[in-house]
C-alpha cells in the first residue's frame, strides 16, 4: 500500500488514492464542491488541501460541520494525522463559553467547529476571516435558505484575504434548483463527482448486497388504516366543499398548499380559507398516523395517538387536534389500536435478520435506521430483550417524556460501538451524517425513505473495508413501497444533475454575472416589460415575432403573464386558447405568472380551477415568481439548463419534433407578425389555404374575424412585397 507524503501529514496513516489526489488538485485551484458517497474519504481529501494551504500560507483552516459529534470526529482525525501541534487544533461548540472561543482562535491554525457558533461571533465581532485561508463545508448540502452555512461563506468571500473554499456532501439532492442554490450560496466554481462505478473508485469499494425484504401488513392492522383512511376522506370532502382540492397530492404537495393557503388567508381574512387550514392540518396529522401504522407499528402509534389526545384536551390545544380527537371515526380508530394485540411483522423480521447475523458472524456490527425515536426505543429494547448489545442512537434535543443524548454521551457510544462493546446501532436520522463507523457488515433500513440524499448517506455506513450487505423492510402495498421507488429515482436523477452542472461549470463561473453565452429569444410584444431589461445583462436576446413570450430552445417556451392579466385572460377566456396554442408548438411550454395577490380579484375558486385545469389537464407546469427579475432568474437558469447542461439548439420557430401538415400551416401563418395563432386559425378558416390568403386584398382580408386594417395591409405587403426590392 502506497501512502501519502506531505511535511504536514503524518507518515504512512493516510493511503494515497488516485481519485482523491485528482479532487485535491482541483480544490487547489478553485472553490470546489466534492459530492462522493459515505466511507470514501472526503475528510481525507480535505485533509490534503488544508496541509497544502497551510504548509503554503500563513494563516489559519476552517471546518465546519453541522453537529457537535461531527466536529469532535473531525477534530481527533486531524489531531491524528496533521503534523501540527494538538493544542493548535481546537473545536468549537456553543457549550464552549465566548471568552474562551476568543482565546481559542486567537492561538489556533486549525478551527473545527459547528456553523452556528462561528455566525454568531461573526456577528458579535468577536472573530475575523481575514486570515483564514481555507473553509471547509461538510455536510454542503444543508448550505440554502438561511441556514448559517450561506452567512459564513459570504462574510468569508468579503473578508477573507485569500480565500479558498471546499464543499462536501455525498448528495446534495435531485433538485436542479437546491443543487444551483448551494452552488451559488458557496461560491462553488467546480464541481467534482465521483460515484462507485467510476474507474479510479472501483479498486476501493466492496460489494454491497441490496435485499428488499417484503412483509404482508396484518389484517388487524388494515382495519385500523382503513377507519383512518375514513377519516380523510370526509375532510377531503369538506376542503372540495370550500373550494379547496386536496385529493390525490402527496405530503410533500399538501404542505405546499398549505402554505399557500396560509399566505392568502391572512392576506385576505377569508374565513373560509382559515377554516380551510383547519382541515388541512388535520388530514396531515391522521396521515402521518396512517404512516406510523403502516411503516413502524402499534407501539409508535399508540404513543402518536395519546400525545393527540393530550394535546386536544390542553387548554392550548390546536383546533385540529380537537377535531380529530372528537371525530366518532377517529375514536373507533383509537378503540380498534387499544384492542389490536397483533404487532407489525417488520419487528419479528428484523430480530430474525439480526440473530441470524451475529450467529454467523459473532465479531459483526450492525445499524438499524428508523425515522421515529418512539420505534428506536422499542427496536433497542426488544433486541436486548434477546440478549442482543444494542443501543439507541439519537440527536440531542430533549423531548415530553423523552431525553435526547448529549455530545459526550454521543461520542461515547460511537467509541463503544467501535471497539465492539456494541453490537447493534439503532439510530435516527443522527446517524446518517457523517458517522465514521468503517467496520458495519450490515446496515438495516426500518422503512424506506423517500429522500435520496439520507438513502445515500445510510447505504454509506457498510461496503467500506470489506463486503457489505443493506436490508431494507418493506410493507406490502404501503407508502414503503412507493418511499423505495421515489428514492430510487431521486438518486438516478441526483448524479444526472450532478454531471450537468459540471459541464455547465466549464462553460461559466458562478461567481460572476456574465450569463452572455446563453441566448433567450423573445416575442417583440414583451419589449416594454421590465423582464426583458434583466435578460438583456445577463443574456444575449434576440427579439422577434413568436409563438410564445420566451423561448429558450427547440421545445422549452414560457408564456408569461402578470397577475393582473392572468385574471383577466380568465375572465375573457383567452388563456386556454394560448396556453392550448402553446402546447402544440412547443414540447416543453411553461407558464409564469408574476406578482401577488393572485386572488384578489376574482373569486378563489375560479381561480383555483384554472390553475387546476392547467397542470392536470393541459399538462403545464406552473411557475409563479414574485417580480420581474425573480422571472428573468427563472428564465435564465432554464435557459442554461437547456442550452449548456443538455447542449440544446436554440431555435425559436423549432416547434414540436412532429407537426401534423395542419399544424404546420397554422404556424406559417402565425409566425406573421401581429397575427397569431387565433387569427391564424380564423384567416385559414375563410380562405381554406396559404395561397389564397396571399392573394387577398385588404377589402377581402378585414372580413375575417379580428383582422383589422391595419394588420391586413401587413399580410398584404409581406405576401406581395418582391423579394429583391428589399435590397
Amino acid at each position: 500500500m502506497e501512502f501519502v507524503h506531505h511535511p504536514l501529514i503524518r507518515e504512512g496513516v493516510v493511503e494515497r488514492r488516485s481519485y482523491q489526489i485528482a479532487i485535491t488538485a482541483t480544490a487547489l485551484m478553485k472553490n470546489t464542491l466534492v459530492v462522493l458517497p459515505t466511507g470514501l474519504g472526503k475528510t481525507v481529501i480535505a485533509l490534503l488541501v488544508i496541509a497544502s494551504r497551510l504548509h503554503n500560507r500563513d494563516g489559519k483552516a476552517l471546518v465546519l460541520a453541522p453537529t457537535k459529534p461531527l466536529v469532535e470526529q473531525h477534530a481527533n482525525f486531524f489531531r491524528r494525522n496533521l503534523k501540527i501541534p494538538i493544542d493548535e487544533i481546537v473545536s468549537l461548540s456553543g457549550e464552549v463559553p465566548p471568552d474562551k472561543r476568543f482565546q481559542l482562535w486567537n492561538r489556533a491554525r486549525l478551527i473545527v467547529s459547528t456553523p452556528q457558533v462561528i455566525e454568531n461571533d461573526l456577528i458579535s465581532g468577536r472573530i475575523s476571516l481575514k486570515d483564514v485561508v481555507h473553509l471547509t463545508f461538510d455536510e454542503a448540502h444543508r448550505a440554502v435558505g438561511n441556514y448559517s452555512y450561506v452567512f459564513i461563506a459570504k462574510a468569508y468571500m468579503e473578508q477573507s484575504k485569500d480565500p479558498l473554499i471546499l464543499a462536501m456532501t455525498a448528495s446534495p439532492g435531485s433538485e436542479m434548483e437546491r443543487i444551483e442554490e448551494v452552488i451559488r450560496n458557496l461560491y462553488i466554481e467546480e464541481v467534482e463527482v465521483r460515484t462507485e462505478l467510476d474507474e479510479d473508485v472501483k479498486p476501493y469499494v466492496h460489494e454491497r448486497r441490496i435485499e428488499w425484504v417484503r412483509v404482508e401488513m396484518p389484517k388487524e392492522l388494515k382495519e385500523v388504516v382503513k377507519i383512518l383512511k375514513d377519516c380523510i376522506e370526509l375532510r377531503l370532502m369538506r376542503l372540495e366543499g370550500l373550494g379547496v382540492r386536496a385529493r390525490g397530492l402527496s405530503k410533500k404537495e399538501l404542505l405546499a398548499l398549505q402554505e399557500v393557503l396560509q399566505s392568502e388567508a391572512y392576506g385576505s381574512g377569508d374565513q373560509r380559507l382559515f377554516e380551510a387550514l383547519s382541515v388541512l392540518a388535520e388530514i396531515l396529522k391522521i396521515q402521518h398516523a396512517i404512516e406510523l401504522v403502516e411503516t413502524q407499528g402499534l407501539d409508535a402509534l399508540k404513543h402518536y395517538l395519546r400525545k393527540l389526545i393530550i394535546e386536544a384536551k390542553s387548554r392550548g390545544g390546536s383546533r385540529a387536534s380537537k377535531s380529530i380527537v372528537s371525530d366518532p371515526n377517529f375514536k373507533k380508530a383509537v378503540l380498534k389500536t387499544l384492542k389490536c394485540e397483533v404487532e407489525h411483522p417488520k419487528l419479528e423480521k428484523l430480530k430474525e435478520i439480526v440473530l441470524n447475523q451475529l450467529k454467523n458472524y459473532e465479531n459483526s456490527r450492525i445499524i438499524v435506521f428508523t425515522n421515529f425515536r418512539d420505534s428506536a426505543e422499542v427496536i433497542a429494547r426488544e433486541l436486548q430483550n434477546l440478549g442482543v448489545k444494542a443501543v439507541r442512537f439519537v440527536g440531542q434535543a430533549d423531548r415530553e417524556h423523552d431525553r435526547g443524548l448529549r455530545q459526550r454521551e454521543q461520542v461515547e457510544i460511537v467509541e463503544r460501538f467501535r471497539r465492539g462493546e456494541i453490537k447493534v446501532l439503532v439510530a435516527t436520522s443522527v446517524g446518517e451524517e457523517g458517522l465514521d463507523i468503517p467496520e458495519v457488515d450490515l446496515v438495516i433500513f426500518y422503512e424506506a425513505i423517500p429522500s435520496e440524499i439520507r438513502s445515500i448517506q445510510r447505504k454509506g455506513r457498510t461496503g467500506r473495508r470489506r463486503e457489505g450487505r443493506i436490508v431494507v423492510l418493506v410493507t406490502r402495498e404501503t407508502r414503503d413501497e412507493a418511499y423505495y421507488y421515489i428514492s430510487l429515482k431521486r438518486e438516478r436523477a441526483m448524479f444526472e444533475r450532478l454531471r450537468e452542472l459540471k459541464f455547465m461549470l466549464r462553460s461559466y463561473h458562478r461567481t460572476t454575472s456574465s450569463f452572455k453565452d446563453v441566448v433567450v429569444h423573445v416575442d417583440s410584444r414583451e419589449m416594454r416589460s421590465e423582464v426583458v431589461k434583466r435578460l438583456y445583462e445577463k443574456a444575449v436576446v434576440k427579439v422577434e415575432n413568436l409563438n410564445a413570450d420566451y423561448v429558450v430552445s427547440d421545445r422549452v417556451a414560457i408564456e408569461r403573464k402578470t397577475v393582473d392579466d392572468f385574471v383577466e385572460s380568465i375572465v375573457d377566456k383567452r388563456l386556454f386558447d394560448q396556453l392550448i396554442e402553446l402546447k402544440r408548438n412547443y414540447e416543453k411550454p411553461i407558464l409564469m405568472v408574476e406578482g401577488d395577490g393572485i386572488y384578489r380579484r376574482l373569486n378563489p375558486s375560479a381561480i383555483r380551477g384554472a390553475l387546476a385545469t392547467i397542470i392536470l389537464d393541459l399538462g403545464i407546469p406552473i411557475i409563479f415568481t414574485r417580480n420581474s427579475e425573480e422571472t428573468a432568474e427563472f428564465i435564465l437558469s432554464l435557459a442554461r439548463r437547456e442550452q449548456l447542461a443538455r447542449d440544446r439548439e436554440v431555435s425559436p420557430h423549432h416547434g414540436k419534433t412532429k407537426m401534423t401538415l395542419k399544424e404546420q400551416i397554422e404556424y406559417v401563418v402565425s409566425s406573421i407578425s401581429d397575427v397569431g395563432p387565433v387569427i391564424a386559425r380564423n384567416l385559414l378558416e375563410h380562405f381554406q389555404t396559404i395561397e389564397n390568403i396571399a392573394k387577398a386584398d385588404v377589402e377581402d382580408l378585414i372580413k375575417v374575424p379580428k383582422v383589422g386594417r391595419k394588420i391586413a395591409e401587413k399580410i398584404v405587403r409581406i405576401m406581395k412585397t418582391p423579394y429583391k426590392s428589399l435590397d
